[in-house]
């Protein structure tokens, strides 16, 4: 594939695969590190240069009885021995320019070789632990926008939960009021067929009822601090408490619920608990006591 045996090999044993697509995308990753790698076998032996005969013509052409023995780049000043080599450094550098020179590429020594491989070596362990930091920090990042997102959901998800609660309380007290206005309008009716019924009877022209306001109004003020509701059983104490809040007539203030029987005083850890889990269930009177 117009690369040396030397590098062939190395592309092997850092990939860990024999597979040709996996050395070669290896290869084509660390050109940079493997430009002044040695490619000794790519040096024409005695049996290779009777077969080039086109390569031995190109060098007996040359002016002065001089050999060529090497390819310069004119770009970089680079030598190079074979056009494997010339091809692969004008594929990586763009380079177009290159010449014939009798200069001769000096072969590394084992020295230079065990040299030029660990710096390819540290260069890879350099890549990896770059990598390996950027991961890192990339699943930190991660990890915090999850928790940020979750946190996000979760307080959406409290303030949606209040507000459906206190359109439920809502509901019920409109719906408990309109019972109350029924009830008081079959009681006003049911007074006035007894009034029809006991004139046309005597005879007499039918009364219109009075209304008493006042029995009313005593009632309501004997009865403006107690309150009457019905919970499920799964419900939070906090239902309660939101429903407290909205029909208390005290007042404005902080207050807390409590029981005589056995003495108890709920604290907010106790607001999301079930009324069934608390013992408030099935019937249970709760004191609204102010802090």
């Amino acid at each position: 594939m117009g690369f040396s045996k030397q590098k062939a090999e190395l592309a092997v044993a850092k990939s860990g695969s024999s597979d040709i697509q996996v050395a070669m995308d290896w290869l084509l990753s660390h050109e940079d590190e493997l430009e002044n790698f040695p490619n000794e076998d790519s040096q024409p032996t005695e049996d290779s240069q009777p077969n080039d005969q086109s390569n031995a013509e190109s060098q007996s052409d040359t002016t002065e009885g001089q050999v060529v023995k090497s390819i310069k780049c004119e770009d970089c000043g680079k030598l190079f021995k074979t056009q494997e080599e010339v091809e692969f450094h004008a594929t990586k550098s763009g380079h177009e320019n290159f010449s014939e020179s009798t200069e001769e590429k000096k072969a590394l020594t084992e020295e230079e070789k065990k040299e030029q491989l660990a710096k390819i070596e540290a260069k890879l362990k350099q890549r990896r632990l770059e990598r390996e930091a950027r991961e890192k920090q990339e699943a930190l990042e991660k990890e915090r926008n999850r928790i940020k997102s979750g946190k996000e959901m979760l307080e959406a998800k409290k303030k949606h939960d209040e507000l459906e609660m206190r359109k439920l309380v809502e509901q019920r007290k409109r719906e408990k009021e309109e019972e109350r206005l029924a009830r008081q309008r079959v009681k006003e009716q049911i007074e006035q067929d007894k009034l029809a019924r006991k004139a046309k009877f005597l005879g007499q022209p039918p009364e219109t009822p009075q209304t008493q306001p006042q029995p009313q109004q005593q009632v309501a003020q004997k009865s403006a601090a107690s309150y009457s509701e019905t919970f499920g059983a799964k419900e939070p104490l906090s239902a309660v408490r939101l429903y407290v809040e909205m029909n208390r007539k005290d007042g404005d203030g902080p207050f807390s619920l409590m029981t005589n029987y056995p003495k108890k005083v709920f604290g907010p850890e106790d607001y999301d608990v079930p009324l069934e889990t608390l013992g408030l269930g099935p019937r249970a009177i709760l004191i609204v006591s102010k802090s």
